[in-house]
């Protein structure tokens, strides 16, 4: 990024913006996958069918004697199915955001006063983060990787049970932060040999 340019040597972006982008991937490279990855899971527990189908793909896809890794995901449909599904029902950003400044607030050094209507209209506009068309998040094939990824090895390598005394039950609240409302409690019991988990260290 810093070294865009335009087309008479000027940088394309400030530094402010570059940091802006940076903590923008970090953020959404940590917290989207994990977010995603607890509704599912959350989900699949609720539904032990839904786990029961994952597993079932998992094992006649990969088998047991390895972990999942980025080239089974073409045949992991089910499995990315389910992560689909679980940013469909709970996404991590809302959809329908403000359209009026909630605050008095200065961006950019621009003053906006609360209430004030913000339009974007720039016809030469060469980023922005989350949106769609040709602009669309670059970060969306790797965010969908990274979250598959988990997905399934959590799947593949844990037996998901809910504490059989019935203190913990599963809870599909939504906070108003869009995550869960109170966090999965949940037993992971190995489901394949301890040699498949030593590959990881």
């Amino acid at each position: 990024m810093i070294n865009l340019k335009d087309s008479e040597n000027n940088p394309l972006l400030s530094i402010e913006e570059i940091k802006a982008q940076i903590i923008e991937i970090m953020l959404a490279a940590v917290d989207n996958p994990s977010n995603a990855v607890e509704w599912a899971l959350a989900e699949m527990i609720y539904q032990p069918d839904i786990l029961y189908q994952a597993c079932k793909e998992l094992d006649e896809v990969v088998g047991k004697d390895r972990l999942v890794d980025e080239s089974d995901l073409s045949k992991l449909n089910y499995v990315k199915a389910c992560v689909k599904e679980a940013i469909r029902l709970y996404p991590t950003r809302p959809l329908n955001l403000p359209h009026m400044s909630t605050k008095d607030i200065i961006v950019g050094g621009y003053f906006i006063p609360k209430d004030s209507e913000v339009k974007l209209v720039d016809h030469e506009l060469c980023m922005m983060s989350f949106s769609a068309g040709r602009r669309v998040c670059p970060g969306v094939v790797l965010g969908s990787t990274m979250t598959t990824i988990l997905l399934a090895r959590l799947i593949q390598g844990f037996r998901w049970i809910i504490a059989p005394n019935g203190l913990h039950k599963v809870n599909l609240a939504e906070s108003e932060d869009l995550l869960m409302a109170k966090p999965l409690i949940a037993q992971a019991v190995p489901r394949l040999e301890p040699r498949v988990y030593h590959k990881l260290m």
